[in-house]
């Protein structure tokens, strides 16, 4: 298997399942640890990272599909996303000054999270790097990964925070932001069934964001 990533968390291997391009993600331990804790707090990430994700696909948000699960070696295979991440996509477009691309995939975005919070999903780790615009079958899709931090059954703050975390991923990678930013919460409010709720914790989680700036 060839080694594509690796984070603070997992390795992910590219790979194939059933002749199909897929890639693996291995979760390891944590040496600082005491062995029999980190077995079963990484054995608990792994298994909520897939819970999650299915949960979110029932709801209709786009994501890899799981091909398998291996809690055993805190390992999970999954559909190998073709594409660029929404990050690299939305600098193209911003570049080129195609902002009715950019805002379609901000409103798709926007969309999606809702359809995750409607699901009592929080992604966890909200950036423009987190989404895929996929190529090829199903071109222009965009595509939700890595719920590495996903958790569910969430209140209100958290998926404020998740909508927080989102924003200032937009507003740091993003020249212009703005409108992108606008378009995401415009699409979050009309697709989510609990938006209003949410939307009222976020100003508040603003607030606090803003008072940390000031004062450090």
């Amino acid at each position: 298997m060839e080694l594509l990533s690796q984070g603070a968390e997992a390795r992910v291997f590219a790979t194939t399942f059933c002749g199909r391009p897929a890639v693996v993600k291995e979760r390891f331990r944590k040496t600082y640890r005491l062995p029999a804790l980190d077995e079963k707090l990484t054995t608990k990430r792994t298994l909520q990272e897939a819970r999650c994700m299915l949960k979110a696909r029932k709801a209709g948000v786009r994501t890899p599909c799981l091909y398998q699960l291996d809690s055993a070696n805190t390992k999970i295979t999954m559909e190998k996303v073709d594409g660029i991440t929404a990050k690299q996509f939305l600098l193209d477009c911003l570049q080129k000054g195609d902002s009715a691309a950019a805002l379609k995939v901000a409103g798709e975005i926007g969309k999606m999270v809702a359809k995750m919070h409607d699901a009592q999903v929080v992604h966890g780790d909200l950036t423009t790097s987190n989404f895929m615009v996929r190529s090829g079958p199903g071109e222009g899709d965009v595509v939700a990964i890595d719920f590495g931090l996903a958790s569910s059954k969430p209140l209100p703050e958290d998926k404020a925070v998740d909508l927080y975390v989102l924003e200032r991923a937009f507003i740091s990678t993003h020249e212009n932001a703005d409108p992108l930013v606008n378009e995401v919460m415009r699409a979050y409010k009309a697709a989510s069934r609990k938006a209003d709720a949410t939307l009222h914790k976020l100003s508040e989680v603003r607030r606090r964001g803003r008072k940390r700036e000031m004062f450090g």
